[in-house]
């Protein structure tokens, strides 16, 4: 008799135990695309970049197991150039130790990051000094994302930019700091 109340006790237990430990993983979302397409006016505003550095915002739609799906308005700096420019001033991005594994350049653009790759900070576009600034450590970067000053251990990140079906769309990467490897942390 003890030994049938114990396997009726396992057995129940069992059948609590899974649909239990089930819940707390969060769903994942197979179908989840991890590109964010641009509106129109977002569009129009990326091809208004040139050589000279432009801020293109853009709605950044991420899931989440737990809280579902938000939309959070982000940045990327847009460059027009083409990929033979790149290759000469960047060529770690496409062979090495930076090497991303993604097309740099794509419909004419290159697109970075607007994290620094030193510790995490935004940084901006400076006019007086032609390059972009880090305000938290000092790094500073060429047009084309080359390291010049500070402690950042690499350039800027670039992001996937894509043409796909008529729509274009960016990629949120984020890449871990202060090394020089590009390491995915993140993809939204």
């Amino acid at each position: 008799m003890a030994n049938a109340v114990l396997a009726l006790g396992g057995v129940i237990g069992l059948g609590l135990a899974i649909p239990l430990i089930t819940s707390l993983v969060p769903p994942g979302d197979a179908n989840a695309d991890p590109w964010s397409p641009l509106t129109p006016d977002e569009v129009s505003q990326l091809k208004k970049a040139t050589d000279k550095p432009l801020k293109v915002t853009f709605m950044l739609h991420e899931s989440n197991g737990y809280f579902g799906a938000v939309d959070t308005e982000q940045f990327f700096w847009a460059i027009k150039t083409d990929e033979a420019t790149m290759r000469k001033k960047r060529p770690q991005l496409f062979d090495g130790i930076e090497k991303v594994p993604y097309p740099v350049v794509n419909i004419g653009f290159v697109v970075f990051s607007p994290i620094c790759p030193h510790l995490g900070c935004r940084y901006a576009w400076n006019d007086s000094l032609n390059r972009f600034s880090c305000p938290c450590h000092g790094s500073q970067y060429t047009n084309l994302g080359e390291h010049v000053a500070g402690p950042a251990l690499r350039g800027l990140d670039p992001l996937p930019l894509r043409d796909f079906q008529g729509k274009v769309a960016v990629e949120w990467i984020e890449y871990k700091q202060n090394t020089p490897d590009h390491i995915i942390l993140k993809v939204a």
